[in-house]
């Protein structure tokens, strides 16, 4: 009953805080200077004023603000985010072509960077003044302090330009027949160089952080008592060190998950990838409130999710901690 209640109040607060951003998103978006529909003359290559006004009327642009903000709220309680000012597409349904590829980078960064990250920082705490944990602070210490798009941007000249030996855009050959281990291998290969420019940055402060909860660990009492019961040194490092320096880990992984889709945006510019974030990039650029407002809520409802699986996390690496 504790763990069902507990439960239910982070589901309410987790409605309210995405409600919440979604009413501000709505604001700043419209705050934001620009007009869609001067957007969408300009790319046409000119609009009369009536025409222009229709659109206005069209699209709701031409209400007070409120009155447009519950337009909206009432359409997304339904589960309509609208249609695409420019592409003239349901949102919905554009949302849900780029989530597999957005999705794919994601998780794939994120799972690269935590199993190399803490494996980093396991080897580095098992002797921290060697040379191989000084190597792997200052590896750690580079990747940290670079760039999200100056790593694709460097990636693409040493593996693309100087040693020509992967792709640098799209998710698949423009020959690609489509079905088969084929295509799964070419998606495979154009998802190396993105993964790792969204990974790099990730990975060097998982390495940090579990080398420094290592530390802390390796010198608590349980593991000299773990140690003097003649326990082989693999499996005290492993089972009993490892298993309780991964909580920090682990939370500051849940909790950068919206850091990692907003560095998919800049990843998905560099590399042309066809995620959310490229599709979050062009919306922008041409003032689709529809668009941008539907990539927002999704990103939000992710981020919310994520966090409540961190909280699922908790209990399964160390039940002790309580959630009620």
């Amino acid at each position: 009953m504790g763990m069902l209640r507990y439960a239910a109040s982070r589901l309410l607060q987790g409605l309210a805080l995405v409600l919440a951003v979604v009413v501000l998103n709505f604001v700043l978006v419209h705050a934001a200077p620009g007009d869609p529909v001067e957007t969408i003359a300009g790319a046409s290559g000119g609009m009369s004023p009536e025409l222009m006004a229709e659109l206005r009327t069209q699209y709701g642009l031409d209400r007070p603000l409120p009155v447009q903000l519950g337009v909206y709220l009432g359409k997304v309680l339904r589960g309509d985010l609208g249609y695409s000012y420019f592409f003239n597409l349901p949102v919905t349904q554009m949302i849900a072509e780029r989530v597999p590829a957005t999705l794919l980078l994601v998780l794939s960064s994120v799972l690269l960077a935590f199993i190399v990250g803490t494996a980093l920082g396991v080897l580095s705490s098992r002797r921290p003044n060697g040379l191989l944990s000084q190597f792997i602070t200052v590896l750690s210490l580079v990747g940290f302090a670079a760039p999200v798009f100056w790593i694709g941007i460097m990636l693409v000249i040493l593996l693309a330009s100087v040693f020509p030996i992967l792709p640098v855009a799209g998710m698949r050959s423009i020959d690609a027949t489509g079905g088969g281990l084929a295509d799964v291998l070419d998606v495979a290969h154009h998802l190396v160089l993105p993964t790792i420019t969204l990974s790099l940055v990730y990975l060097a402060q998982y390495s940090r952080l579990a080398r420094s909860s290592m530390l802390d660990v390796l010198g608590s009492d349980f593991i000299r008592t773990a140690r003097a019961k003649g326990l082989a040194e693999r499996v005290v490092l492993y089972k009993h060190a490892l298993r309780n320096a991964l909580l920090p880990v682990v939370t500051v992984l849940g909790l950068q998950f919206g850091n990692v889709l907003a560095g998919a945006i800049l990843v998905e510019t560099v590399f042309n990838w066809p995620g959310l974030g490229r599709l979050a990039f062009d919306s922008v650029l041409r003032r689709d409130y529809p668009t941008i407002l539907g990539v927002l809520l999704f990103s939000s409802i992710v981020v919310v999710v994520m966090n409540q699986l961190t909280d699922l996390c908790y209990r399964l690496i160390d039940p002790r901690i309580k959630t009620a």
